[in-house]
């Protein structure tokens, strides 16, 4: 017998459910429970003006799935449409528990007047999304989402259609950069560009520049939900322990940022080791593995539009990776990226990156 309940409280089981699920599964990166319990509730901004509601689905009465149903008021504002979306998708291989779930967020979107289902969004396309469907043979680097090979299955015997792929890119560091791209950041310079590091003494300044370029350099993608400021200010609360300022850059134009390239330690190395608790142990574990760290995922290289095709993303990635070099790294994820999105494909290409994993978005009409 399966029983889909709605979680209420703590949210306790549906928080450790992906521990018990994952359990033994040397690729999971489980997230430190403490912070799910704030990422889940009114602490998190999108939370206080999204409606999000979580579910539970028991077999036998036993936790076999979750899910939750969110609905984004600004995306609908955005793109003009009734889009819900379903996150936090985890389940054991058993369609009948699945489909259970899908059809009761799906329930709840079409209550609130959406025709469309689409995701898994955790909580938008500003985080984790889509499920894992190529390039299961390595942990997930930093904020990128991991899941079973088996849940596109379940997705598609729910009647889930593809929406569209994302893709992530590794880049093994060389010993140089191609010639073309130290002879287009050279252009950048004679036009006055520049780039400077990122200054943690003004943390909350620079984060409004970040959301400034952000919102400008991603208006026409794909999904785009601009970020708020609130919530731009809550992401930064949780990357401000792992960000190195010599690895992230602003570009200005006479002291105008136009420009911004985000490089983070992988910071999953340590939390793979943690297994979701904070405690003496754990914080001793993070300690050790976190001066270990020799990945980086690139979250951001964006240049706002009116300065595209100035050469500004050359400059960026020629002292981004002058500061790799530096700081002894050997590789750097690229994601994510739509896969359309050729222009920003072929730069990574050309410089020696290579695709090694892909993400799928689902959607279902409700």
């Amino acid at each position: 017998m399966i029983e889909v309940i709605e979680a209420s409280g703590s949210l306790g089981d549906f928080i450790r459910f992906p521990l018990r699920l994952y359990a033994g599964d040397p690729h999971f990166v489980p997230q430190l429970t403490r912070d799910m319990r704030v990422h889940f509730s009114g602490g998190n901004p999108f939370v206080r003006h999204a409606r999000v509601r979580y579910f539970v689905a028991l077999k036998d009465g036993k936790t076999a799935g979750r899910i939750a149903s969110i609905i984004n008021p600004l995306h609908n504002k955005v793109h003009h449409d009734k889009t819900g979306f379903f996150g936090f998708f985890d389940a054991v291989e058993d369609t009948g528990v699945a489909r259970a779930l899908f059809e009761r967020a799906a329930a709840h979107l079409r209550e609130e007047g959406m025709t469309l289902m689409r995701g898994p969004m955790n909580f938008s396309t500003n985080e984790e999304c889509g499920f894992l469907l190529e390039g299961f043979e390595e942990p997930p680097m930093l904020m990128m989402p991991y899941n079973r090979p088996y849940y596109n299955r379940l997705a598609r015997d729910c009647g889930m259609e593809k929406a569209k792929d994302l893709y992530a890119y590794i880049y093994r560091v060389r010993d140089h950069l191609p010639e073309k791209v130290l002879r287009v950041a050279a252009i950048a310079e004679k036009r006055g560009i520049s780039v400077r590091p990122f200054q943690m003494k003004r943390f909350d300044e620079e984060m409004m520049i970040f959301k400034d370029v952000y919102n400008s350099a991603w208006e026409n993608n794909w999904g785009f939900i601009p970020m708020t400021d609130d919530e731009i200010r809550y992401s930064g609360g949780r990357l401000k322990q792992i960000i190195v300022p010599e690895l992230t850059f602003v570009a200005e134009e006479d002291g105008c940022p136009i420009g911004f390239l985000g490089l983070v330690p992988d910071f999953n190395k340590v939390l793979i080791r943690m297994k979701g608790s904070l405690n003496p142990v754990s914080i001793v574990k993070a300690l050790y593995y976190s001066r270990r760290i020799t990945d980086l995922r690139l979250m951001l290289l964006g240049i706002k539009k009116e300065f595209r095709n100035k050469a500004v993303d050359a400059l960026l990635l020629r002292e981004g990776y002058y500061a790799v070099r530096r700081g002894g790294y050997h590789r750097i994820e690229f994601s994510w990226i739509l896969e359309d999105n050729f222009a920003i494909q072929n730069i990574i290409e050309m410089i020696g990156g290579e695709l090694y994993k892909q993400y799928r978005i689902y959607e279902k009409p409700v």
